[in-house]
């Protein structure tokens, strides 16, 4: 395949994305100044951390099949079905749950079929070891030479894209906050900020574990911990795609203040924390916070 088709700048991203003041009381009255990093107007179709991830991945796929894994709801595999559509190369989705295969699509899996992608249901209890060698190779039997990029986009790679977002950001905010999942948009956006700035990762799924992503990550990245960032666990509203009333009415309620649709998986539980935060006084008076917003709903 030609090497212009990986010219991502042809897609025409919104690059640097937008950073818009939000007037909010409840950031006001305790001296906190909040913004909207809009990384989800950077492309209509590969939002977000989705661009900043999936670029450089693309760019060394170069054309080759992308193999990728998610869950039935993934906006990695929307946003790599995509890719391969506007881009014009093969994608394989290998999805979470065997028990999906014999089901109607839901829409979200639907628009990866209708982008092309090929998707292969995997029983949960495989699809936990889909890092293993064997599982790996078992796959690639099947679809042949691919390229094999993480759950959400999460690699080295991934990592190192999301740094331009950090850089977007030195001097525009004290604190940078971005909710997580797999760990890579906050291992490049701390290594991509200022000194004396810091990002707050929220991560939206129970376990525990994403400290030790975020550094593994970073590790491989950039050859160890990288800028300064910590997690604040109590925001997943029990766990990824746990997303109940007062969440939504939350969201209803920022939609109608700021006119910013809000995305209720990822974006409305980041809003949500720094909403509470400022209210514990977790920002001193004269704190600029920059939320970045990473997805549309």
């Amino acid at each position: 395949m030609p090497s212009e088709v990986f010219d991502l700048s042809r897609l025409w991203p919104v690059l640097p994305s937008p950073l818009q003041p939000a007037e909010d009381e409840r950031f006001a009255r305790h001296g906190v100044r909040l913004l909207l990093k809009r990384d989800d107007l950077i492309h209509p179709d590969l939002p977000g951390n989705k661009w900043r991830k999936l670029s450089p991945n693309l760019r060394a796929a170069a054309g080759r099949t992308v193999l990728t894994f998610g869950g039935a709801y993934s906006n990695h595999l929307r946003a790599t079905a995509a890719a391969g559509r506007l881009l014009g190369f093969p994608t394989v989705g290998v999805v979470r749950g065997d028990e999906l295969a014999d089901r109607p699509l839901n829409p979200s899996l639907a628009r990866c079929a209708a982008d092309g992608m090929t998707l292969h249901f995997m029983d949960r209890r495989t699809y936990r070891a889909k890092a293993d060698p064997e599982v790996l190779a078992g796959l690639l039997s099947t679809y042949g030479e691919c390229c094999v990029i993480p759950e959400g986009g999460s690699n080295a790679a991934a990592a190192q894209g999301c740094t331009e977002l950090g850089h977007e950001l030195r001097g525009r905010a004290d604190v940078v906050a971005v909710a997580c999942g797999t760990g890579g948009t906050l291992a490049g956006l701390a290594a991509g900020l200022a000194p004396g700035q810091r990002a707050l990762g929220v991560p939206v799924l129970r376990g525990g574990f994403l400290g030790d992503t975020v550094r593994e990550l970073q590790q491989e990245a950039f050859g160890g911990v990288a800028g300064s960032w910590s997690l604040d666990e109590r925001f997943h509203f029990g766990g990824y795609a746990r997303t109940p009333p007062p969440l939504h009415a939350f969201a209803d309620d920022f939609e109608q203040r700021h006119g910013l649709p809000v995305e209720r998986l990822y974006v409305a539980k980041l809003l949500y924390a720094l909403t509470t935060l400022t209210e514990e006084g977790a920002f001193p008076a004269g704190t600029t916070v920059a939320a970045v917003v990473t997805g549309r709903p």
